[in-house]
């Protein structure tokens, strides 16, 4: 049977939805009884005791009030598991968009984005079978037939042994096939991951993919994959009509049974017909929710796969500290590390190998190293989205994870070497900086950032749209935005991951002129790609293969001829 612990601990939070519809789905068995045992009765009057349609109205009366209150109870059953179902998935969903978040962005990038999204709304959406119809399914399963049987047993003895032996054999002929089916249907979810994981890389590549002439390769290779989907998803139909098929068959068989032994005992007298009337119109009542289950447990089996992609990431540890000092955090004093020791999972090469330097108030201190030296990992350490598994990070003598993820971020303005632009309006994209600023804040950042004239000549000013990743900016543009951004936090520690670096030397200057109006009296901690932007940083720290390698002046490190002199005449001579 496809249970999961992790899924039904949910239905703790619903409780009340769920007595509900228990209680709801007990009177729909008990309307089915009452409406077999009037049926029964009122055939037996009219046609063997002949007896008016008069004498018989009452009974009449009742069998349509029990329709009726069948028909209620039954739909009031299936909404209450739809509002299960539909909170559960809302919770669930929440529950998995802030745990990414707490994830944060190295989690985000060790993984396909295409398979995240389809987790996070294919995968949730999934579970509404589950919730609404495969679950409620089970209890009917449960609660119909002992009823049924409830009532039986003392009328005939023998019709309840056959119903009580017969019964067992649809939901276990049912789990031999479902054992193959989920196996199947989790290779049709894996391959629908693959899919989405697959084609959305595609659609972001596509500029890429068109320049170097292979957008016709991934059109087959998605191609391939769909293929591969569609094959798995009518093995899985296959498998799922040929059970619907097999539990039709036993449940007939077993109504056939019934019938027989029924009909035997009635021919030699050794039965009261309107005992074997009730007992033959609850036979058909009595094996549907069985068979409604075998089809139910197909519905649900795609959420049941969908789950284990849910609860993958869910329970991926997220390594935030648990306790939060309250109060702001001083900048004021020197922001410190020391013996700082990271490694990403599945590397046996540490990122970071006892790394200790110090960033100094009001001071820019730039970070030097190749690609791969360890300057990404230490800016997310900085900004918590990961976590030193051996020494500290101290900001004022404080260790930064005493403070909240949150609040300490607040704290910080990030630019990046490429700023994520939403698709959104220019305003919008500002704003992301201090949700509360208001037009004038908004103008005078861009001001400062250079871009309040560029905005100004678009068609909707600063209500235009900019479409996703910036598409109608230059990469220039994009980046004055993010300055932007920075200029309206006006925070008092800044990290900027060297925003020139992929620029002509004339927008260069034009940013370079306005980063120097946003670090003025800040402390900086400078990401340098080009060594020309580091001559006049107050100190300058050397990173290579995950260690600090020397620290100092751009006079000092050129005079002691070690690794940055090095760097320096390699890049084109003393001058930078």
């Amino acid at each position: 049977m496809n249970f999961d612990k992790r899924l039904l601990k949910q239905l703790k939070s619903v409780s009340i939805p769920l007595g509900f519809t228990v209680f709801l789905s007990l009177m729909t068995s008990a309307a089915i009884v009452g409406q077999a045992k009037f049926l029964s009765r009122i055939i037996n009057r009219a046609f063997l005791e002949k007896q008016t349609l008069e004498s018989v109205w009452s009974l009449l009366l009742v069998f349509a009030v029990l329709s009726i209150f069948r028909a209620v109870f039954h739909w009031g059953s299936q909404s209450a598991a739809a509002q299960i179902a539909a909170r559960i998935k809302s919770s669930l969903r929440k529950k998995l968009g802030t745990h990414l978040v707490r994830l944060g962005p190295a989690y985000a990038k060790t993984r396909q984005s295409g398979e995240i999204n389809n987790t996070l709304i294919a995968g949730i959406d999934a579970l509404d079978a589950y919730f609404s119809q495969y679950l409620p399914q089970v209890m009917l399963s449960v609660l119909i037939p002992v009823l049924i049987l409830v009532f039986v047993f003392p009328i005939d003895l023998l019709s309840g042994i056959v119903f009580l032996l017969t019964a067992p054999l649809i939901p276990i002929f049912m789990i031999l096939i479902g054992e193959m089916a989920q196996a199947m249907t989790r290779k049709q979810w894996k391959t629908l991951n693959r899919m989405s994981a697959h084609f959305l890389d595609v659609l972001q590549g596509l500029t890429t993919l068109k320049l170097l002439g292979r957008s016709k390769e991934q059109i087959h290779h998605i191609e391939r994959i769909t293929n591969d989907f569609r094959g798995s998803t009518m093995k899985v139909l296959h498998v799922a009509f040929l059970s619907a098929l097999s539990l039709e068959l036993l449940s007939t068989i077993s109504t056939a049974i019934i019938a027989v032994e029924i009909g035997l005992r009635l021919l030699y007298a050794k039965m009261g017909f309107e005992n074997a009337l009730f007992i033959l119109i609850l036979a058909p009542e009595f094996y549907l929710p069985l068979r409604r289950l075998g089809t139910r447990f197909h519905a649900g089996m795609e959420g049941f796969s969908a789950a284990q992609s849910i609860f993958k990431i869910l329970e991926e540890p997220a390594k935030i500290p648990g306790r939060y000092e309250r109060g702001r955090v001083d900048f004021r004093g020197v922001i410190q590390f020391k013996n700082v020791f990271f490694s990403y999972p599945d590397t046996q090469h540490p990122a970071l190998n006892g790394v200790s330097f110090e960033i100094k108030p009001k001071q820019i201190t730039a970070l030097v190293g190749a690609s791969g030296a360890g300057k990404t990992t230490i800016t997310y350490l900085l900004l918590q989205f990961i976590y030193a598994q051996q020494g500290g990070i101290y900001a004022g003598g404080k260790s930064i994870t005493n403070f909240s993820p949150n609040e300490w971020r607040t704290l910080i303005s990030w630019v990046p070497q490429n700023p994520y632009i939403f698709h959104t309006s220019v305003a919008e994209n500002i704003k992301l900086a201090k949700p509360t600023a208001s037009e004038d804040e908004i103008i005078e950042a861009a001001e400062l950032a250079n871009i309040h004239e560029f905005i100004q000549q678009l068609p909707g000013g600063y209500e235009t749209i900019v479409g996703e990743r910036a598409a109608r900016l230059s990469g220039g543009q994009a980046q004055r935005l993010a300055l932007a951004r920075a200029f309206l936090k006006n925070s008092e520690f800044i990290i900027l991951d060297e925003p020139t670096s992929s620029l002509d030397p004339q927008v260069e200057r034009q940013i370079y002129k306005s980063i120097q109006q946003l670090v003025e009296n800040k402390t900086v901690l400078l990401i340098a790609h080009r060594l020309s932007t580091v001559k006049k940083a107050d100190q300058i720290v050397i990173i290579d293969d995950g260690k600090i390698v020397e620290t100092g002046t751009h006079t000092e490190l050129l005079d002691k001829k070690g690794a940055y002199s090095k760097m320096v005449f390699a890049s084109g001579g003393r001058n930078g």
